[in-house]
């Protein structure tokens, strides 16, 4: 049911200094602006001047022509109520026309702009990064907003801008809409035991109710939305993080448990031996479900992703594209290619068989507990038949992002002198007989991420200590427990 929202207060500006043309300028802190959202840490570099500039640059970059709808949601973070607040203030100085979704993880945003038929979504979240960051994930109905479209609104945004316009604000519901969505998408034969943690993140309602509707038995945990993260950190490809649900199904005897980031688009996966699944090899079962109906499809994954993956599409006679890891340029890359499926390894998943291409954990979820349930095999059988391969997850290595590029471009001259294949489609990846390593700059973290895979554990270790010695030689610490 939709509504429509007392104003009242939504129009009152904050203490706008206006130059003598009457315009706004507002100049954000650089390094909030990233490569496919903006973040930063709340009263520090990013404040609630920012959320309405933001609006204000977002609904005249959008207003070429006429008045464009823009649903907007926001996570469970303490301050996202205040910047969604000011956000749609500076929405409705630029005219918008403003449907809010309320407290909703990041593919409900998503939905709604299907749903709702709208031009574009925001949602404030600071996905999964600590509790005093915050930002905005943006979208437009055919395509992510990023990249060049973020620095053309910061661009604007300094240049100045006409805060002059009233827009209006109505309320939607789309929990049901969602829900029914999600429960459509399972086909299942044999019921499961399923432990879930959205790890007090914004996805915890949804996942409870999600839960309570499927056929089999079902557990949460973390459920409760709160900004402080109390039980560890939401971010399920750090596997500290998943100590807790491996724990509950090992000891409730369950068959998988489902973790989920702070702002439910990434996905995290544990067998009932409380052993890590990896993303790629979640993909890799997905990928070869999808040929059964859709024979010589078009597959991507970001380079961090296991050899296995390619290898095992382009044998069945699909198309396996490696590209760069970001959600906004995975689903780029999926339109042009008309790719069927996506993913990367820090867990986002991308569906366009069935669905509309955007990374949703929770949609995720249920189509792999579908997929368990039609099958003859167990989750551990159909994960022991994909090829083996021996990998370290993730490393994550402390980096300043002042010195990101400068240390890239170090190790990229060192790598340059071997013999072996080096791709630079995102950061180096070097493939030998050995197997490959990959360092890349994260996007989203100050932080240098670094993973290898290999045919053999001692082969594994020769990958290991060769990044281990680029990285140190560069003044930074590796440590593969990060």
């Amino acid at each position: 049911m939709t509504k429509i929202l007392d104003t009242e207060g939504f129009h009152d500006l904050f203490d706008l200094q206006l130059n003598k043309n009457g315009l706004f300028q507002h100049t954000f802190a650089n390094e909030i602006i990233r490569k496919y959202d903006i973040r930063g840490i709340v009263n520090n570099n990013l404040f609630e001047i920012d959320a309405y500039a933001i609006g204000l640059a977002f609904s005249q970059h959008i207003n070429v022509s006429d008045t464009k709808t823009v649903t907007v949601g926001y996570d469970g973070r303490h301050s996202s109520c205040l910047l969604e607040s000011a956000l749609i203030k500076g929405l409705l100085a630029g005219g918008a026309l403003v449907t809010r979704i309320g407290l909703v993880p990041t593919p409900m945003l998503y939905y709604s702009v299907h749903h709702l038929s709208a031009d574009a979504g925001i949602i404030v979240t600071g996905s999964h990064n600590a509790p005093d960051y915050n930002g905005f994930k943006f979208m437009l109905k055919d395509r992510p907003f990023y990249g060049a479209d973020l620095q053309e609104l910061a661009f604007n945004a300094a240049d100045g801008l006409y805060p002059n316009k009233q827009g209006r604000v109505k309320t939607a519901d789309i929990k049901t809409s969602y829900l029914g969505r999600l429960n459509r998408t399972y086909h299942g034969k044999k019921p499961l035991s399923v432990v879930w943690d959205p790890g007090n993140g914004a996805a915890g309602e949804i996942v409870q109710e999600l839960a309570s509707t499927l056929p089999g038995c079902h557990c949460v945990i973390n459920g409760d939305i709160d900004g402080d993260f109390p039980n560890h950190h939401p971010d399920p490809t750090v596997p500290s993080n998943l100590e807790q649900l491996k724990q509950a199904v090992i000891e409730g005897k369950h068959d998988l448990g489902i973790a989920f980031d702070g702002d439910g688009d990434r996905i995290g996966v544990v067998d009932r031996n409380g052993q890590i699944i990896a993303a790629d090899r979640i993909l890799t079962l997905f990928s070869k479900d999808i040929l059964t109906r859709n024979p010589e499809a078009t597959f991507i994954a970001d380079v961090k992703t296991s050899q296995t993956f390619f290898d095992t599409i382009n044998k069945r006679g699909g198309n396996a594209i490696m590209w760069n890891t970001g959600h906004s340029l995975i689903k780029t890359k999926m339109i042009e290619t008309n790719a069927l499926l996506a993913g990367e390894m820090s867990g986002h998943i991308f569906f366009a068989d069935s669905y509309y291409g955007f990374d949703d954990a929770l949609y995720a979820a249920v189509r792999l507990i579908s997929l368990i349930a039609e099958s003859s095999l167990s989750f551990e059988e159909m994960c022991a038949s994909l090829p083996a391969a021996h990998a370290t997850p993730e490393i994550r290595i402390p980096c300043p992002e002042n010195q990101k590029q400068n240390i890239m471009e170090n190790i990229l001259n060192l790598a340059s002198s071997s013999i072996d294949d080096i791709c630079t489609i995102d950061g180096i990846r070097i493939s030998n007989e050995h197997g490959w390593w990959l360092i890349r700059p994260s996007n989203t973290e100050p932080v240098l991420v670094a993973r290898c895979e290999a045919w053999s554990p001692n082969s594994l270790l020769k990958l290991t200590n060769t990044v281990k010695e680029l990285i140190e030689q560069q003044g930074l610490q590796f440590n593969t427990t990060s």
